[in-house]
């Protein structure tokens, strides 16, 4: 490929930079006006607080999604949540092929059923170590190891130089399920020259290493021997590894195993399409009942506290099929995800009050990260010896440390990027040059919304402020018909007394509003609404102290 003196080589993260999950990159190549786009991965994240009843966010592609006559091909690292959970719903703004690894295309598959657009998005399969190109994208895949089957890394090569982006790793010496890391090929890439790094930041203030699979399923097995009565193993579904040693654990004491959860069923179904689980015998729900209680092991979805998964349903009594209680024993055999510590904490509460007992990777040594602690850090940078290193997959707090990490091992450029930053990577030194759009995007219900949007700031000033509706009917002359009618919701007191004391002045501010009202201001619904609006809200403020969200309405007739 001939190589023009205004290409350019750039790196964009949408979603990943600044947070855990979420993940949204894209690499271009060309000349600005005439770049050539691919994506890597587009994922999901869970429990924006600042949008209220809504379980799922994304991260906004529009920028993307106005470069898609471009945009050559989505190329997806893994199978998790926070890696591929968001192509259902963005894929139809992007309309780009897709390619992915065998197990890492099922899940996909189900994902764009999901979103409506199964007949209409193609999924490439690529074999594992498999190279593609796409313009000027030729991409190796690099076998890592992590927690779920499949785990690639990309080495990118382009006419500017070779990016080697992680997804997400950990170096596993014992990974029970896939391969070793693909040492060789990390060296080679390194011999070879590598510009840039794209890097998992996630452990980066963990020292140490991640640690392995294979000694957590040595620890599973001896605690799940040593307890009496029923047992439920709650772990991310997407640890097939982790399932596997629970099962294990669970024929090897004589205990029949029951899925537990709809994500439980979906990726063991996806897992024994590609081969792995093939020996697993399983027991439905509803047989489970008749089995002493000694003779079952449960692997239940719902580790973080989610409030429909099967756990949590177990917790509150009223699954349909599962009871726990005195006697019964629940492993937590995963990490807690910052941000549900209150959700977990009270789902362990509640499983504790049904004489459940509660076994955590406090207790025993039950769960392993799937990322890389600063050890493993130091040997993938000595490994692939990068020019830049730009860290992602993290928090401010995780990249500034990534970044300082880094520095001590001597990488001659190091990059700390926020969503947005448009980066170059070559020619020249590294610099962000622009930054794009970018945000956030709310499943609420059917729709996408913004993060930003008012609907969200209408719910949280209505869950933390209470709500104040205020209503009257007037006619064309400027008489009041009917009202003011003033109703409250989350607000005011709960004596019936004072808070009819409440409504009276809260009733007589909105009269002694509208007869203020002069002239064609009369006439004017809109107005007025926004007048008694302003005035309902000091009221409040005054009698109050709080600032509810507000709802006047005004008929003219």
């Amino acid at each position: 490929m001939s190589i023009s003196s205004d290409n350019e080589l750039v790196f964009l993260s949408l979603g990943g930079a600044g947070e855990i999950g979420m993940n949204l990159n894209a690499y271009g190549f060309g000349p600005p006006e005439e770049r050539q786009w691919i994506i890597v991965d587009i994922g999901v994240t869970f429990n924006d607080p600042r949008a209220p009843g809504v379980d799922v966010v994304m991260p906004d592609p529009t920028f993307l999604e106005g470069e898609r006559d471009r945009l050559l091909g989505i190329v997806l690292t893994h199978a998790h949540e926070d890696h591929i959970g968001a192509i259902g719903r963005l894929w139809p703004r992007l309309r780009a092929p897709i390619y992915a690894t065998p197990f890492t295309a099922i899940l996909t598959r189900e994902k764009l059923k999901e979103g409506g657009c199964d007949g209409e998005a193609v999924v490439h399969e690529v074999a594992l170590g498999g190279r593609i190109t796409l313009g000027p994208f030729d991409i190796e895949l690099v076998t890592l190891t992590h927690s779920i089957p499949e785990p690639n890394g990309l080495a990118i090569r382009t006419p500017l130089g070779l990016v080697m982006h992680t997804g997400d790793w950990k170096i596993d010496p014992d990974p029970l399920i896939g391969d070793l890391t693909d040492e060789a090929m990390l060296r080679r890439l390194g011999q070879d020259g590598v510009l840039a790094m794209v890097c998992d930041s996630t452990n980066a203030l963990v020292e140490g290493t991640a640690g392995s699979e294979s000694d957590v399923r040595r620890t599973l097995a001896e605690v799940i021997r040593a307890q009496p009565g029923k047992v439920a193993v709650a772990a991310f579904a997407s640890n097939v590894a982790r399932l596997e040693s629970a099962m294990y654990a669970a024929r090897d004491c004589g205990r029949s195993i029951v899925l537990a959860g709809r994500s439980m069923h979906r990726i063991v179904g996806a897992a024994r399409s590609i081969g792995l689980l093939a020996d697993m015998h399983f027991v439905d729900e509803e047989e489970a009942g008749y089995l002493p209680d000694q003779a079952l092991l449960y692997l239940c979805t719902g580790s973080q506290g989610e409030p429909r998964a099967a756990l949590a349903r177990i917790a509150a009594g009223n699954h349909p099929h599962v009871k726990l209680g005195q006697g019964d024993s629940v492993l937590f055999s995963s990490r807690v995800i910052p941000g549900n510590e209150v959700a977990i904490g009270s789902l362990q509460n509640a499983l504790t009050e049904r004489g459940v007992k509660v076994i955590t990777d406090r207790d025993f040594a039950i769960h392993t990260s799937g990322h890389p602690c600063r050890d493993d850090l130091r040997q993938m940078y000595h490994w692939v010896r990068p020019q830049i290193a730009i860290p992602v997959h993290g928090e401010a707090r995780h990249i500034a440390e990534h970044a300082a990490l880094a520095r001590t091992l001597q990488v001659p450029q190091v990059m700390e990027i926020k969503n947005g930053d448009l980066l170059r990577l070559a020619p020249g030194l590294a610099a962000v040059i622009d930054e794009t759009p970018h945000g956030r995007l709310a499943f609420d219900g059917k729709t996408l919304v913004e993060i930003e949007a008012r609907v969200f700031r209408d719910r949280r000033i209505a869950g933390q402020e209470g709500v104040l509706a205020v209503s009257l009917v007037m006619n064309r002359k400027g008489a009041v018909l009917s009202g003011p009618d003033v109703r409250l919701r989350g607000l005011g007191p709960e004596d019936e007394a004072a808070r009819d004391r409440l409504l009276d002045q809260l009733e007589t501010a909105a009269e002694e509003a509208i007869k203020r009202a002069e002239g064609p201001l009369r006439q004017d619904e809109d107005a007025l609404e926004q007048m008694l609006a302003r005035t309902m809200l000091k009221t409040a403020i005054r009698l109050l102290h709080k600032r509810p969200l507000v709802e006047a309405t005004v008929h003219l007739l």
